[in-house]
């Protein structure tokens, strides 16, 4: 295994990070004087059953409480449901101007409403406003009967779903979050899902953050009265019934971070909106996300044996990003974790090595350091030429 040192602070851009790899530096830790660290205090203690504060951008949790415990999570399940209409609508199979049917089971079903009206017709996109901004259980029903042609199938739908994105302590009997006790989520999941909501389909996130909606010549407010008071929470879901307490989950963005936070089993609507606030001015006031590595940036060039080129470009997958707390990114460094030997052929995603990230001895995260181009074989003489040359800098190793 081959190791190269990077060093980086705040104000380091990709090519530097490049020249960081090139000159093969040691960690900032072992070049600078001792200072203090920055000093955060502990996060604030709410009054709810669970909460969590996530960056959206790492998806790494700031603080939590009892995140990962199954409680009912009410409206909160729409969630699921409207990601599942976005991901429906991204696939082509339905659009936002088709026409549903609505059924006199969904009309009937009670709970805050839309008030579509049985045996009329309303479109995916003014369905999809209904659930998101007036949390309508009719609109739920309405599209989960036209997507999987009942609310049961759907909400199979919705578990395949929680299961493909790693929700672990979820199960969905409904598209509405009506009480059932084996209806559940938690803290933990829901800010996952919001997290895919925010990244898999931005262009319907903007419903997020409207204000009202009005249908059947009937105007109605979001519930999440965060949209009023903080100009930077621009999403996502408020829920309510006598099982779960008052929940919200809030998104906000200030400058270039942007924090999820989940908070369930509150008093009243007033505690749900003054818990999610401490939360979120904790985690923007001591927190920062740094964006350290470019999706393909070109992290090293190791040598390649028996190859149609003699060197490899390598790097990462995606986009790497760092909450950590404000102060305190002059101690983050990176270590590149090279396989001691790479030989042709070697396919663009093929995995070399790995990418260590540490802020002193704490390893904040381990990614993949894949090959980001093809390199085929070389012709018999250049593969015989390079053995040799193999042997020969193994020997002096």
């Amino acid at each position: 295994m081959r190791v190269v040192f990077i060093s980086f602070g705040r104000q380091c851009l990709s090519a530097l990070l490049l020249l960081c790899v090139a000159a093969f530096s040691l960690p900032a830790a072992s070049q600078q004087p001792d200072t203090p660290q920055a000093m955060i205090p502990s996060p604030p203690q709410l009054a709810a059953s669970s909460w969590i504060l996530m960056d959206a951008e790492s998806g790494e949790v700031l603080a939590a409480h009892n995140a990962d415990e199954r409680l009912p999570p009410a409206s909160l399940t729409k969630l699921m449901t409207a990601y599942l209409v976005e991901h429906e609508l991204n696939q082509g199979n339905i659009a936002m101007d088709d026409m549903v049917n609505v059924s006199e089971k969904a009309w009937r079903t009670g709970g805050s409403k839309m008030f579509i009206e049985v045996g009329n017709q309303v479109s995916i996109q003014d369905l999809l406003y209904g659930i998101i901004i007036q949390s309508g259980n009719d609109a739920s029903v309405a599209v989960a009967e036209h997507i999987a042609g009942g609310e049961q199938p759907f909400a199979d739908l919705m578990n395949q779903h929680a299961t493909r994105l790693g929700m672990q302590n979820t199960n969905f009997v409904n598209a509405t979050g009506l009480p059932n006790p084996e209806h559940y989520s938690s803290a933990r999941d829901l800010a996952r899902l919001s997290r895919h909501i925010i990244e898999d389909y931005p262009e319907h996130y903007a419903i997020y953050a409207e204000k009202f909606f009005t249908y059947n010549e009937i105007r109605q407010p979001n519930r999440n009265r965060l949209l009023w008071r903080d100009p930077s929470v621009d999403g996502l879901k408020t829920g309510h019934t006598d099982e779960a307490g008052y929940c919200l989950v809030a998104s906000a963005k200030r400058d270039d971070m942007r924090l999820i936070s989940v908070i369930m089993g509150t008093a009243s609507e007033e505690a749900r909106v003054q818990e999610t606030q401490k939360l979120m001015s904790y985690g923007f006031r001591y927190y920062e996300t740094l964006k350290l590595y470019d999706q393909g940036a070109v992290l090293n060039t190791p040598r390649i044996w028996g190859g149609a080129q003699n060197e490899l470009r390598v790097g990462v997958e995606e986009d790497v990003s760092m909450t950590v707390p404000r102060g305190r990114s002059d101690e983050l460094t990176a270590r590149l974790n090279l396989q001691e030997s790479i030989s042709a052929p070697v396919q663009a995603g093929d995995r070399v090595g790995s990418l260590e990230i540490k802020m002193g001895d704490e390893v904040l995260g381990e990614l993949p350091l894949v090959a980001l181009e093809t390199v085929e074989q070389g012709g018999f003489f250049k593969r015989l030429l390079d053995t040799i040359r193999q042997f020969i800098s193994g020997l002096f190793d």
